[in-house]
């Protein structure tokens, strides 16, 4: 009898070349993502003259310092931006590596462009130097952000030496209620765990929650591993995983498509395998949830308060949370409906898919925003087809700005800034200080909850607000 085995080892195990003595695998990776940042990684190779190991397991993405008001660089006034760009087009060019650059209309940010060209298949090994690399786990694969020397390694040899994470199972039970989303799973859990909490673990999500969400919600939950600490996320595949892949570029074809769903539905955690941590969470406790502080464990659900330093008796989490509440302009005690909001932005590599402007635009439709923010699809097909539905307009005419698909406003490194002192509703993945710009104040929230913010000029409750907009439309 074959010991039970997790998902996370299944997938391990088939990629590992090589144990060392130390304990460290040598793992074979099967599809690795470089973007403008990598450029210190080619210059590596450059320096020893050697070529990439296999280009054709390579993939180039503009999407991190990219404009989003133009599809050019005459828009780009940095000329380190400008030569970042430039960069990654002539590396990509010199070593045969296929590219989605900036004029190619399936660009998009690497995180929602895999997926979607299918380049991102279940039981695979990903890796790219960012670290919400861990949206592509929701495919069952294993997927992690690398450092630039790691990228260096990779670019080289197709391999990476890493040591096994421990593994631990989130599982949420029962289904999730009207206007809950993965976000508000993510947030929850954090906020339970802390960002700390799956420090050293890779994380398998389950559950009845979990395998009733659509492929854009598990890659939201996927995504957000990262900001409590997990070395990756992942979820086991299914058909809905399969139906989702069916006739994307990437993917097999015919038979080849059926041999592969085959291989894929042995992915899965056996029944006795044994986790080294076990969290449940139960869907009926979890809220629409908003941030309040300067990372992304400091949540609430929308209807609770602002805590009060004093009465927390850990002294280091008082000291933060004082520390945060200086930074955020907020008081101890205030309701979280009663923050205002200065600017919202829907987008980023967490919540920037078609169901993400959906959500946003269902709740606009109809409503003017009350502050100003922009709007930047995940990719140029996102746009492309959010534009067909008409989900432009509904943004144009609520007061938002329609952008080109990038990084944007989530890293604030291409021009897209919240000012100083600003406060934003956005549906990026990190409210650090200085994250959407220096001084900026970020609240995180799922894009339904940005949009609610947008129309009420403050953090809102969106269940409360999509019952008032149905019953206005009723008339």
């Amino acid at each position: 009898m074959s010991t039970p085995t997790t998902l996370f080892d299944k997938v391990w195990q088939a990629h590992e070349v090589h144990r060392s003595e130390s304990g460290q695998s040598l793992l074979w990776i099967d599809r690795h993502f470089v973007h403008e940042g990598s450029f210190h990684a080619f210059n590596k190779l450059g320096e020893r003259a050697l070529p990439v190991a296999r280009p054709d397991l390579t993939f180039g993405i503009a999407d991190h310092y990219v404009p989003t008001l133009a599809r050019d660089l005459a828009g780009v006034a940095d000329p380190k931006v400008r030569s970042m760009i430039e960069q990654l087009s002539h590396n990509t060019q010199q070593h045969e590596v296929t590219l989605f650059g900036l004029d190619d209309p399936r660009q998009g940010i690497v995180h929602v462009l895999g997926p979607e060209q299918g380049l991102t298949q279940p039981g695979m090994i990903m890796v790219c130097g960012d670290s919400h690399t861990a949206t592509h786990g929701a495919f069952g694969s294993i997927a992690f952000g690398i450092g630039a020397s790691e990228v260096a390694h990779v670019l080289a040899t197709q391999t990476l030496w890493q040591s096994k994470p421990k593994v631990m199972r989130i599982t949420v039970e029962g289904q999730l209620a009207e206007g809950i989303t993965a976000k508000d799973i993510a947030l929850t859990w954090i906020s339970r765990l802390g960002a700390d909490g799956a420090r050293g673990y890779a994380i398998e999500y389950a559950g009845e929650a979990i395998h009733s969400l659509s492929m854009e919600a598990r890659l939201t939950l996927c995504n957000l591993s990262i900001e409590g600490g997990g070395r990756c996320g992942m979820i086991a595949p299914d058909q809905i995983t399969f139906d989702y892949l069916r006739e994307r570029p990437w993917i097999p074809k015919g038979e080849a498509f059926e041999q592969a769903c085959a291989y894929w539905s042995t992915l899965y955690s056996d029944p006795d395998a044994s986790f080294d941590l076990e969290v449940t969470l139960h869907a009926d406790d979890i809220a629409p949830t908003v941030t309040w502080g300067v990372s992304p464990e400091e949540a609430l659900p929308i209807d609770r308060a602002v805590p009060d330093p004093e009465q927390l008796s850990d002294p280091a989490k008082a000291r933060q949370a004082r520390d945060s509440l200086a930074y955020m302009g907020l008081v101890p005690g205030q309701k979280l409906t009663d923050i205002k909001i200065d600017r919202v932005f829907i987008g980023s590599c967490t919540n920037a898919r078609i169901e993400d402007l959906r959500a946003a635009a269902a709740i606009l439709a109809g409503q003017k925003s009350r502050v100003p923010g922009m709007v930047s699809p995940g990719s140029t097909l996102v746009k492309t087809q959010a534009e067909a539905e008409g989900l432009d307009r509904i943004f144009i005419d609520a007061g938002l700005e329609w952008r080109h698909s990038g990084c944007s406003m989530c890293v604030g490194m291409n021009g897209d800034l919240v000012a100083s002192g600003e406060r934003c509703a956005s549906t990026t993945n990190r409210n650090f200080k200085g994250r959407q710009g220096p001084g900026a104040r970020t609240h995180l929230m799922s894009p339904a909850m940005v949009a609610a913010a947008a129309v009420s000029g403050r953090l809102a409750d969106v269940r409360t607000l999509a019952s008032t907009v149905q019953a206005s439309g009723a008339h």
